[in-house]
C-alpha cells in the first residue's frame, strides 16, 4: 500500500508530471526555519522566559499582600528547583509551578525590605535590569563568553559562598550571631563584610548569566528541541531571582551602615 502522505501528493502519483514553473517555484520557496521545524529558537525562548516572569510577577503582587506566604514559596520553590534542575527532560507544568513559587518568596521578602528601607524594591529592580542588560549586551556583542578556566573559578566561588551562607543561617538561628544580616553585618576596616561579599556574588551571577545564555546560543546552533527552550527559561529566572534577592541585601546593608 502506498503512504497516503505521499500518494495524495501530485509530486508523488504516477503518471503525474510537474511543469518547469511549478518547479521554479519549489525551488524558490524559503527554507524551513527552525520554528518551523520544531526547533530551539532565540525568538520562542524569550517568550517563554516572559511568561514565566509573568506567572512570578502575578504571584509575587499575592506574596506582597501576604508576606507570610514568603516561606511557603522559599520551600516549594526550593524542591521545584532540584526537581527541574536534575530532571533529564523539561516539565513545563513544573517550570511554572516553580515561578509561581518564586514570587511568593520574592513579593514576601519584597515587603519586608520595603517596609524597613522604604524605596529599597526600586532601586534592587533597577539595579537587577542594569546587571542584566549590560551582561546581555556584553555578551551578544562577544565582549564576553563562558570559559572553562572562568566556569572553574566560578563553580569554586559557588561552592564557597553557599558554605559560608549556610553557616551564617546556622550561626544565626542558635544565637551565636545576633546582627540583623548575620556575618554579613561583621565589620572588616569599618567596611560591612556583606558589601564586600555582596560585589563578588552579584559578578558570580552575571556570570552565571552568561553561562546561562551560552548554554541557550550552543542549544540554538545544535538545533536541540523546541522543548528546552523552557529549561533555558527557567536557568535565566533562577539567576535573575538570586541576583534580585542579592540586591535586596546588598543594598539594606549599605543604607543600613549610612
Amino acid at each position: 500500500m502506498a503512504n497516503p502522505a505521499l500518494s495524495n501528493n501530485p509530486a508523488f502519483r504516477k503518471g503525474s508530471t510537474i511543469s518547469a514553473a511549478q518547479l521554479e517555484e519549489l525551488y524558490e520557496r524559503p527554507a524551513a526555519s527552525p520554528a518551523d521545524t520544531g526547533r530551539m529558537t532565540y525568538e520562542d525562548t524569550a517568550v517563554k522566559t516572559v511568561v514565566l516572569f509573568a506567572v512570578l510577577l502575578a504571584t509575587g503582587a499575592v506574596g506582597w499582600f501576604m508576606p507570610g506566604l514568603a516561606i511557603v514559596g522559599a520551600l516549594v520553590g526550593f524542591v521545584l528547583a532540584m526537581v527541574n534542575t536534575f530532571k533529564r527532560e523539561p516539565s513545563v507544568p513544573l517550570i511554572v509551578l516553580y515561578a509561581a513559587a518564586e514570587g511568593l518568596f520574592v513579593g514576601g521578602v519584597s515587603t519586608f525590605f520595603e517596609r524597613v528601607y522604604p524605596g529599597i524594591v526600586v532601586q534592587a529592580v533597577l539595579a537587577t535590569l542594569v546587571t542584566v542588560g549590560v551582561t546581555l549586551a556584553l555578551f551578544a556583542s562577544g565582549k564576553i563568553r563562558a570559559s572553562a578556566k572562568a566556569t572553574k573559578i566560578f563553580l569554586i566561588a559557588m561552592v564557597s559562598y553557599l558554605v559560608f551562607a549556610l553557616l551564617n543561617v546556622v550561626l544565626s538561628l542558635t544565637g551565636v550571631v545576633n546582627e540583623p544580616f548575620g556575618l554579613y553585618s561583621a565589620k572588616i576596616g569599618g567596611i560591612p563584610l556583606g558589601l564586600v561579599i555582596g560585589v563578588l556574588v552579584v559578578i558570580m551571577a552575571a556570570y552565571s548569566l552568561v553561562l546561562d545564555f551560552d548554554q541557550i546560543q550552543q542549544g540554538v546552533r545544535r538545533g536541540i528541541p523546541a522543548k528546552y527552550g523552557w529549561t533555558g527559561a527557567f536557568g535565566i529566572m533562577v539567576t535573575v531571582v538570586w541576583l534580585y534577592v542579592e540586591f535586596l541585601r546588598f543594598i539594606a546593608i549599605f543604607r543600613g551602615n549610612n
